[in-house]
């Protein structure tokens, strides 16, 4: 059995430290995107496109995300689609956050007091206009805290995809950890990254918030 240091693990994982990071923004990014339609089909004024929305937040919200990869990655290839690991786990990641971000964001503009909207409906603002100078400020104020918050779910949550094969941090773990035969080292290894990976997001998330509630202070 080869000799391994603690750096030649710390070696090992930092390169796998980078396909954590990549899966996140992804997920972020897509999810994101994808959830700025879906929470604005939430709003939607149709009775029909606001089901939509919410049978598809039910789902992804009300399935476990390691199902979710199953079927992208196991269920396809069923139907001759021949589906890489990567591409399963930005896939599932990015419909699973889109779910949670839409709903985030959906009540955040809910939350904003009622009277803002009739007041703002008062001096003859259109809808757009009510949204542009009112609403959304007061909304992204507030959806900063959970916003970031959920950036963190989706670093963790990265590690359910090494059950479908995408060497990130916590697959190389447990192949690091094969191969040397000590899991307490490694593992405490990756949960120090974890950690080094969440807590400026959650640093960040409450720097933003103390910067967007200050104005508001008395």
């Amino acid at each position: 059995m080869m000799d391994f240091t603690v750096w030649d693990m710390l070696h090992g994982l930092l390169a796998s430290l980078r396909w954590t990071v990549a899966l996140s923004c992804v997920a972020f990014s897509c999810g994101g995107a994808l959830g700025l339609a879906v929470m604005w089909l939430r709003l939607s004024p149709a009775r029909t496109m606001r089901s939509a929305a919410a049978a598809f937040i039910e789902l992804f919200q009300g399935t476990p995300l390691l199902m979710q990869l199953f079927i992208v990655f196991f269920g396809l290839a069923l139907f001759g689609f021949d589906v890489p690991a990567w591409l399963a786990a930005g896939a599932a990641l990015s419909l699973w956050s889109a779910a949670f971000l839409a709903e985030i964001w959906r009540g955040c503009i809910e939350a904003v007091p009622r009277g803002q909207w009739e007041s703002s409906a008062s001096l003859a603002m259109t809808r757009v206009q009510q949204y542009r100078y009112i609403v959304l400020p007061q909304a992204c104020r507030l959806a900063v805290a959970p916003t970031v918050g959920f950036c963190v779910q989706i670093v963790k949550n990265t590690s359910v995809t090494s059950i479908i094969g995408f060497v990130e941090l916590t697959k190389a773990g447990t192949m690091i950890s094969n191969t040397t035969f000590r899991p307490l080292e490694t593992f405490g290894l990756v949960a120090l990254l974890y950690f080094l990976l969440c807590w400026p997001l959650s640093a960040l998330s409450r720097h933003l918030e103390n910067h967007f509630n200050a104005p508001y202070r008395n």
